[in-house]
């Protein structure tokens, strides 16, 4: 009689293996089926977003300015600190040498006295500390002493003071080198995406640029807007003579320029010294915070942190150096976030 054997059962661990196997091909082929292939993007969608590189490449700009100028007024401090050393040594030796003889004639008379011996072997603090020698002294000597101990004090203190700006020098530079890469990379994000399209697309990009530098070029009408004082019309009038130059990041000028280092370059054909940065431009003179209330040759910042300053023009225009890729011209002042204007 033959025997009837029940089929072995697959085990649960193996059931589960394939069950969960099998689920995940279902839904992978699930997604493959419903997925939509992946779209170039158009080139107003690339022209928005190098817009948006363009635009955080110049908030690293004026923070890489900032670091720029601090680095500068630090080295000239530090020479300035390193001269006062110098010529501060340079007395201090005289007048040692002062005492110095004084004791080799005394030597030659055979009267040095044992606070002269004292002071040529050791500091000058120990010997002044010294009541009981400082009666063997005369006036003179005693003066010059004093005199010797003020000027090292003095050479300790400066000394003390260049190390520490020596230090703030070396972070300074180490931060000025990431906000210049942090601009290049964004700079070179900006390229990578604006190669990605098509000669046609390249072309079209590149002749608006070109229409709105040209279209804002020209010289706009100030109408009945009220003129600065002398010296911002001045520093506005050399901004106007600036018209189509390009702008480079960290360019202050004459033939390039970016934001902030237009309106300082402008202001110092004027006569006035202004900061560097836009946001430090921002604190050199009266705010005016309605647009009604503004002056031609007021400077106005934009965007909250103040990355971004321009000349009022009049009749609602601004004069400004835009960003990467455009150069010194007129615009609209409603194109940009206006937060305040500046009266220098």
């Amino acid at each position: 009689m033959a025997s009837h054997r029940r089929p072995k059962q697959p085990s649960r661990a193996r059931v589960t293996v394939l069950t969960t196997a099998a689920a995940a091909a279902v839904a992978f082929s699930a997604q493959a089926a419903n997925a939509a292939p992946s779209e170039k993007p158009t080139k107003d969608e690339v022209k928005a977003k190098v817009d948006k590189l363009y635009e955080q490449a110049e908030q690293a700009t004026e923070k890489y300015n900032g670091a720029k100028e601090k680095q500068e007024k630090l080295q000239k401090e530090i020479s300035t600190i390193q001269d006062n050393v110098a010529r501060g040594q340079e007395e201090l030796n005289e007048l040692r040498d002062s005492i110095g003889l004084a004791a080799a004639a005394q030597y030659r008379t055979g009267t040095i006295d044992s606070s002269l011996q004292l002071f040529l072997s050791s500091n000058p603090d120990d010997y002044l500390d010294k009541a009981s020698t400082a009666d063997q002294l005369s006036a003179q000597q005693v003066e010059a002493l004093k005199k010797i101990q003020e000027k090292q004090r003095e050479l300790a203190q400066e000394r003390s003071e260049a190390s520490e700006k020596l230090k703030d020098l070396a972070s300074t530079r180490t931060e000025l080198g990431k906000k210049k890469q942090e601009v290049q990379a964004k700079l070179a994000e900006a390229q990578k995406l604006l190669n990605s399209l098509t000669a046609a697309e390249k072309a079209a990009l590149a002749a608006e640029q070109e229409r709105a530098n040209r279209s804002s070029s020209s010289r706009v009408d100030l109408g009945d807007a009220p003129a600065g004082s002398s010296r911002a019309m001045a520093a506005f009038q050399a901004a106007q003579s600036k018209i189509g130059s390009p702008y480079v990041y960290g360019a202050s000028g004459p033939s390039s320029f970016d934001c902030s280092g237009l309106t300082s370059w402008a202001y110092a054909q004027a006569g006035v010294s202004i900061p560097r940065t836009s946001q430090a431009q921002a604190n050199a003179g009266t705010r005016i915070y309605s647009q009604s209330d503004l002056r031609v040759g007021d400077l106005v910042l934009f965007y909250g942190d103040l990355h971004h300053v321009g000349f009022y023009a009049g009749n609602g225009q601004v004069l400004h150096a835009p960003r990467t890729g455009t150069t010194v011209r007129y615009e609209s002042i409603n194109n940009m976030p206006f937060q305040f204007g500046v009266r220098i």
